[in-house]
C-alpha cells in the first residue's frame, strides 16, 4: 500500500479521490480512534465511502460503536458555524445540541429500519448560537462485511430556507385572502349602503314634502307657509346632521334633545335635561326633532320660553325591555286657560305621527301650570320600513 510520508499513515488503495474530504480522510490518523487504521477497515466501509465522496447529494454516515462521523464535500456547509472536528467525532458528543431530537431515528436505522423525515425543526448551534434550523432527512441502516448493521448513512438536505420562504408565502396568501374577504365585504356593505341611502333619500324626501305641503296648507298665508316650512326643514337638518356622524343608523335622544333646544336656550337654567343614553333609529330622531322643534317654537310664542321666568323640564326613562317614556313639561310661563279650540299641523305632528315612529302613543296637555307632552314608545327595533311621509 502507498504510504504517505508526511503523515506516516497508510493510505487504501480503494479510497482515491474524493475531494477535499477524500483528503482528509486520508489524511486523518484513524489508528487512534475505536475504527483503528484504514488498512484494517472493511470492505463494507470503503465502499460506501468511495460512493459517498463521490456523490454531489450532502451525505454524511456514521459507523463503528462510537459511530465515528465521514462527509462528502457537499456536506461541508452543513456544517458551517460549527467547530471543525466534525471528522472522526462521535455523532452523540459532535451532535450534542440535537441529540434528543434524533436519537429515536438513529435507534430506527440501527435497528435495520430506514427513516425519512421532512422538514424537521432542530435548534441548532451555529457560531456559538442556538439557531431555529429545518432539515429533510433519511436515515439508512449500514451493514458490515458480515452483514450486521455497523453504522448509518445520512442523505441530507437543510431546508431552513425553504421552510422560511414557504411560511412567509403562506403569511402572504393569508393575508391577501383577508384582504381579498375584506374588499369583498366592504363591497357588499358600499352596495348595502347604496340601497340604504336610496331609502333613506326617499323618506327624507317624503317627510320634507309633507312639511312644506302641511305647513302652507295651516298657515294663514304664504308667507308664515314658508316661514314655518323653512324653520321645520332646519330642525330636520340639525336631526341629519347628528345621523351623518353614525352613518345613518342610530342618534343618542340625548343629542336629539340638546339640538332642538339649543336655539331657545337663552339662559343655564332655561331647561332641565336629564334621562339615560338610549339610541333612536334615524326615522325617530327626525321625528322627535320636529316635534320639540313645534313644542320649543309654541312655547316661546305663548308658553314657558315667552318669559324670562319660565322653565322647560324634559326627561326620559328607558325600562329594561327598552320601552321609551319621554315627558316635556313647561312652568313658570302664562298661565293656561284653556286648549286651543283649533288644532294645527303641530298639533298632528306631535300627537299622530311622532309616536308613530316609536309605536306608541302620545299626549297633550294643557294644565294651568303650563303645557306637558308626553309620549311613549314600545322597544328599540330595526328601522321601520315605512315611508317617510308625515301621515301614518
Amino acid at each position: 500500500m502507498p504510504a504517505d510520508p508526511a503523515e506516516g499513515r497508510t493510505a487504501h488503495p480503494l479510497l482515491v479521490g474524493g475531494g477535499r474530504m477524500g483528503e482528509a480522510i486520508r489524511a486523518f490518523d484513524w489508528s487512534k480512534t475505536s475504527l483503528g487504521p484504514m488498512s484494517a477497515w472493511p470492505l463494507a466501509l470503503l465502499n460506501t465511502l468511495r460512493t459517498v465522496l463521490a456523490t454531489r447529494q450532502p451525505i454524511c454516515l456514521w459507523w463503528g460503536p462510537e459511530l465515528l462521523q465521514f462527509h462528502n464535500d457537499a456536506y461541508l456547509p452543513m456544517l458551517a458555524g460549527r467547530p471543525a472536528d466534525a471528522l472522526g467525532a462521535p455523532f452523540r458528543k459532535f451532535w450534542a445540541d440535537v441529540w434528543g431530537d434524533v436519537e429515536g431515528f438513529v435507534d430506527e436505522a440501527l435497528a435495520g429500519r430506514g427513516t425519512w423525515i421532512e422538514d424537521l425543526p432542530l435548534q441548532m448551534v451555529r457560531d456559538g448560537e442556538a439557531r431555529p434550523t429545518f432539515w429533510t432527512f433519511s436515515y439508512s441502516p449500514l451493514h458490515d462485511d458480515d452483514g450486521t448493521v455497523a453504522g448509518l448513512i445520512n442523505i441530507v438536505t437543510e431546508t431552513t430556507t425553504t421552510v422560511r420562504q414557504r411560511a412567509a408565502l403562506e403569511a402572504e396568501a393569508e393575508r391577501r385572502m383577508v384582504a381579498l374577504a375584506s374588499l369583498k365585504e366592504a363591497e357588499k356593505r358600499q352596495r348595502v349602503l347604496q340601497r340604504e341611502l336610496t331609502h333613506r333619500m326617499k323618506n327624507t324626501l317624503a317627510m320634507v314634502q309633507s312639511v312644506v305641503t302641511q305647513s302652507l296648507r295651516h298657515a294663514t298665508g304664504i308667507k308664515e307657509g314658508a316661514t314655518l316650512a323653512s324653520q321645520r326643514i332646519h330642525a330636520l337638518a340639525k336631526a341629519q346632521d347628528m345621523l351623518t356622524d353614525t352613518n345613518w343608523e342610530v342618534a343618542d335622544i340625548g343629542n336629539v334633545v340638546e339640538a332642538a333646544v339649543s336655539p331657545h336656550r337663552d339662559h343655564p337654567h332655561r331647561f332641565t335635561i336629564d334621562g339615560p343614553e338610549h339610541d333612536l333609529t334615524a326615522q325617530q330622531a327626525l321625528g322627535l326633532s320636529l316635534a320639540l322643534h313645534e313644542l320649543g317654537t309654541n312655547a316661546a310664542k305663548y308658553g314657558a320660553l315667552s318669559t324670562d321666568g319660565g322653565v322647560v323640564d324634559l326627561r326620559w326613562s328607558v325600562s329594561g325591555e327598552g320601552a321609551l317614556s319621554f315627558r316635556w313639561s313647561e312652568g313658570g310661563g302664562p298661565p293656561v286657560v284653556a286648549a286651543p279650540e283649533r288644532q294645527g299641523f303641530g298639533t298632528r305632528l306631535t300627537t299622530r305621527v311622532v309616536p308613530f315612529y316609536f309605536d306608541g302613543h302620545a299626549a297633550i296637555e294643557y294644565r294651568p301650570d303650563g303645557v306637558v307632552y308626553s309620549l311613549t314608545g314600545g322597544p328599540r327595533v330595526a328601522e321601520p320600513n315605512r315611508s317617510g311621509a308625515l301621515a301614518p
